[in-house]
């Protein structure tokens, strides 16, 4: 990421996520899990230097003004990068195991998704989730990999009623582990240029990843009923959700998103 000339040519080594709007003066006071991690884990000091972002108006630069138990007031000084357009990417996925719940959310983050919703399907394990856990974990690995956006997660929703819902505006594109040999399903590649070919059809995306076990039947049947489904394939290989939600999404950036510009 290009930042402009800055002060002395600082070059904070935290970078944090805030609600509050930022502007040249503003004070801002960093409490909670963030304060406890600048203050007592990264050890900051009164006269040091963050960074810190909103999702609307760019990375700024900020000056720790007092630092108490677990918490930090800062003042704003400058902005350093103006907020840039990311993909508007959801990626949509079954639940599976905490680990590897945490590695999926973190690397669909830094790979640029622009919202991150789990569906019940039949196969699920998990009944339950800790959306808030969730957010903490997303909103970390936004802070840690640059990105000028938190992605929005969204509650649990039952797939039957994910389908009947979707907005018209936004096609699916369905990775189905037993479409390899379907000459309905194509590879993400191919699939993202036909439908670019395609003038009546929306360009918006999203990713659809099933459970362990992959889709029932019944569910295959039924998502691929739906007009704005595009089946794809992830190759011969049966891949495990956290892998295909990593090869999904960094395919689709590869033939649309950003790495596009």
């Amino acid at each position: 990421m290009q930042r402009k000339n800055i002060m002395s040519k600082i070059t904070p080594k935290t970078r944090l996520y805030v609600g509050n709007d930022l502007k040249t003066g503003q004070e801002i006071a960093i409490e909670g899990n963030q304060g406890h991690y600048l203050v007592n884990v990264m050890r900051t000091q009164t006269t040091d230097h963050i960074i810190l972002f909103n999702g609307r108006e760019g990375d700024w630069l900020a000056e720790v003004m007092k630092v108490g138990k677990g918490k930090a007031l800062v003042v704003v000084r400058e902005n350093l990068v103006p907020q840039r357009t990311e993909p508007d990417l959801w990626y949509l996925f079954a639940p599976i195991k905490k680990a590897r719940l945490d590695y999926m959310v973190q690397k669909a983050t830094e790979l640029g998704v622009s919202l991150i919703r789990p569906v019940l399907t039949e196969r699920t394990n998990l009944e339950r989730l800790n959306e808030d856990k969730m957010r903490l974990n997303v909103i970390e690995a936004s802070e840690q990999c640059e990105r000028m956006t938190v992605p929005f997660v969204e509650p649990m929703v039952r797939l039957d009623k994910l389908m009947t819902d979707w907005p018209k505006d936004r096609l699916i594109m369905f990775c189905d582990e037993e479409g390899q040999d379907d000459h309905n399903a194509y590879p993400i590649g191919r699939a993202i240029m036909e439908v670019n070919a395609w003038q009546d059809r929306p360009h918006k995306w999203a990713i659809l990843i099933g459970p362990e076990g992959g889709f029932s039947e019944q569910e295959r049947t039924m998502i691929r009923a739906h007009a704005n489904v595009v089946p794809v394939t992830l190759g011969p290989r049966i891949l495990r959700a956290d892998t295909a939600a990593v090869v999904a999404i960094a395919l689709w950036q590869s033939f649309a998103g950003d790495s596009q510009d």
